[in-house]
Formats: C-alpha cells, structure tokens, sequence
C-alpha cells in the first residue's frame, strides 16, 4: 500500500461524515472528538412563516456544536429561546445561529414579528424546536 493510501485509510475513520436530506432542512454531522462531539450543521428554509420540510424538532446532543443556517421568502427575525440568540433573516441571505449545546432540554425557536416592524407589530410564533440530549 502506497504512502498515499495508507494516509487515506487512516484519516477516514476519524471522519465521519453523515448527510441528511429532507424538505428544507439539510443535516451535517462530523465527527469531531473520541468523546464522541459533533458539528451538526442544519440547513433551514423558511416558507411562508413555516419550516419548509414539516419538521419541527431539530436534534442534538449536548457538547455538540450547532450551527443553524437560515434562509427565508420573507424578512423574518428568529428568536432561539434558553440559548438568548436572536437573527433577522432577509431573502437572498443566509443567517446563522452558531452554539455549543450546553443547556439540556426543549427550547422554542420562534418567528418575532417581521424584520423591520414595528414594536406595535410584534408577535411571534413557534417555528420549531431545539432539543438537547444529555450526552
């Protein structure tokens, strides 16, 4: 086996790479530690105030790094709850939310308003949820 191949075989095992297509949401996972943390990576379309896809529960478990990449039809601003992030999305752009998976539980990812209303204007609703699994 050439040194080349060898490098290959070695390197591969140690990173693992899964990809889930599904609607609206892409999901990435690589394998970053023996301890078994990950870089989920999920790729989220909003359409017409709803996750494209139907989902609405995005899963992950706790030390990993998060990363949730948004894009949408319409300005919208998205709170993620318990973790305190807040992005305005705006069409043709992607927003990202990026965290470590600290905080264990069920947390609320929710539509705030449009982006650019005003304070009268303010409402939200659920979008999904975030869950972190104990590790």
């Amino acid at each position: 086996m050439n040194a080349a191949v060898r490098t290959v075989a070695r390197i591969l095992p140690a990173l693992a790479v899964a990809v889930l297509s599904t609607g609206g949401v892409t999901v990435s996972a690589t394998d970053q530690s023996s301890a078994g943390a990950a870089e989920r990576i999920f790729e989220l379309r909003i359409e017409n105030g709803k996750l494209a896809g139907g989902t609405r529960v995005i899963r992950v478990t706790q030390g990993d790094a998060v990363r949730l990449r948004w894009t949408a039809d319409a300005p919208v601003v998205l709170h993620l709850h318990g973790y305190d992030i807040e992005r305005k999305v705006e069409p043709g752009t992607v927003a990202e939310m990026a965290f470590a998976a600290r905080a264990t539980g069920r947390f609320s990812i929710s539509i705030h308003g449009e982006a650019g209303a005003s304070k009268s204007a303010h409402h939200h609703h659920s979008l999904a949820h975030l869950e972190v699994h104990p590790r």
